[in-house]
């Protein structure tokens, strides 16, 4: 949630700064990039964007840029990061949802605090598998599914049968080494994101809808049910 840490590098340009250490994620594969303040002393400047290249990770400043060797203090915007959190493994989990039912690959998504939406390749979709699709969404998060982390190296991970759903051939050629998000017993992906970690923590989610988006393509929306 909060770091201390200091400025190594600025680009006045764009009015960024580049840390020595950051807890602020960049945003990559579908889920945004976080928000919050860098504090020096009893000054706030807001971090409105982060991004990442091979450097590290970037933080862009509302406010006059500190120099090097500043120290500062960090903080994102938790809230708004653990829904996405939430959201992001609800995401994965009806992944491994529609992947077992249908035997169908996740195509696209996006998402940001409280819902997101996947794209799935489901030929055979018809509108009574929305409600049984929810289901047994619900019924796999209320399990408590533990979400493990682990690092491949890429070839490893190209080679991997079951990360067969995830394009690692699309990650950028820098990346050598790729992390995978296993909710255990469910899911198994490349991914850089934030993640919670057990299901339970996710809570209920409504799917409002499947849209057809052709040629067999479905767009699902999920949406967290709060206060459930």
């Amino acid at each position: 949630r909060s770091m201390s840490a200091h400025v190594v590098r600025t680009d006045r340009g764009d009015n960024r700064v580049l840390l020595d250490r950051t807890v602020f994620y960049p945003g990559g594969g579908g889920q945004p990039h976080d928000l919050g303040t860098l504090a020096i002393g009893h000054d706030r400047l807001a971090v409105v964007r982060v991004t990442s290249d091979r450097d590290g990770v970037w933080h862009w400043l509302e406010g006059a840029l500190p120099g090097e060797g500043t120290d500062l203090e960090g903080e994102i915007d938790w809230e708004r990061r653990y829904a996405l959190m939430r959201t992001h493994t609800a995401m994965h989990a009806l992944c491994g949802v529609v992947w077992r039912r249908f035997h169908s690959p996740v195509t696209g998504g996006n998402m940001k605090p409280g819902e997101g939406r996947l794209d799935f390749d489901i030929p055979d979709w018809n509108s009574e598998d929305l409600p049984i699709v929810e289901q047994e969404l619900n019924e796999e998060l209320a399990r408590r599914r533990a979400v493990e982390v682990s690092f491949l190296p890429r070839n490893a991970a190209d080679e991997d049968p079951s990360l067969i759903r995830t394009k690692v051939n699309l990650l950028p050629e820098f990346i050598e080494e790729v992390r995978v998000i296993d909710i255990v017993g469910l899911d198994r992906q490349a991914d850089g994101g934030t993640h919670v970690g057990e299901t339970g923590e996710v809570g209920n989610i409504v799917i409002p809808k499947a849209e057809n988006k052709g040629r067999g393509f479905r767009r699902i929306r999920v949406r967290l049910e709060e206060g459930k």
